[in-house]
């Protein structure tokens, strides 16, 4: 899809990658509102991008895991700058570490890193299907495909993150409506940094297994890849060319990999 002249959405907007997708949507011609549960941040986001390209952005604060405020923001959206064309599913939160998280823990996981985009796709899919056409881009991670030292709410949230998207994807595809999945390894954000600061061994072991694994990218670079991706339409985006390679190897020897990743761990909780 053609990004110029069309009205997106971003969640997770203030900043990261999600601050970074906008701003290039903005370069490229769309109208882009910048959604973040830190209404300051989503506004500095905005501002930035209207100095650069007036009258293309605005900001909303808002909870992206309540249907009440997706709503909202649609709303708001389609009224600055009319139907929604794009949803970027941007938001995310890492989650707490090994078998200490509660069910609290696992139900903000649940809600911010995939009932948001079910709750998303529920109000943007049926209209997208009564226009034959409309762009999901959700926002996962490699941790969806491979799994997470450290996490177990993020690995298991991601993993059906990947699912969802997987399924939009099925089942509506051939009423045009568009399906991407952003699966990046490390890029450097405060999520990718909150294991190292969270004081447990198996969260420092979480940041030490993605800064070691591969390349960080900087959140432009990633934005880049996706909006070239987004413009090709295609499903599976991987910044990291490492983790197809990975995922094949986990595919065809399911146990092989099972004991490479125990070892990993191990590896790096000698020196957590």
């Amino acid at each position: 899809m053609k990004v110029a002249q069309k009205v997106a959405i971003v969640t997770g907007g203030g900043g990261g990658i999600g601050g970074a997708i906008a701003d290039r949507l903005a370069e490229q011609g769309a109208k882009v509102l910048v959604a973040d549960l830190d209404p300051d941040a989503a506004a500095a986001v905005a501002d930035g991008i209207n100095a650069r390209h007036p009258g293309s952005a605005v900001a909303e604060g808002g909870d992206v895991a309540d249907a009440d405020q997706i709503r909202r923001i649609i709303d708001r959206a389609e009224t600055e700058f009319g139907p929604v064309d794009l949803y970027f599913a941007n938001a995310g939160i890492a989650g707490a570490p090994g078998l200490d998280a509660g069910n609290a823990d696992w139900d903000l996981a649940f809600d911010v890193n995939v009932r948001a985009h079910i709750r998303a796709a529920q109000q943007l899919v049926p209209k997208w299907i009564a226009r034959g056409e409309g762009y999901f881009v959700s926002t996962a991670s490699a941790a969806g495909l491979l799994t997470q030292i450290g996490s177990a709410t993020y690995a298991v949230t991601k993993h059906a993150a990947v699912s969802f998207a997987e399924w939009l994807s099925v089942t509506y595809g051939d009423d045009g409506v568009r399906v991407s999945c952003l699966c990046p390894m490390g890029v450097e954000t405060k999520l990718m940094r909150s294991g190292e600061n969270s004081g447990d061994p198996l969260g420092v072991a979480a940041t030490k297994a993605v800064v070691s694994a591969g390349e960080v990218l900087q959140p432009g670079q990633v934005a880049d890849i996706v909006l070239d991706a987004v413009d090709r339409e295609t499903f599976l985006i991987l910044p990291h060319e490492s983790v197809l390679t990975m995922y094949r190897q986990k595919g065809s020897d399911y146990d092989r990999w099972l004991r490479g990743m125990r070892r990993f761990q191990s590896s790096l909780l000698e020196h957590a």
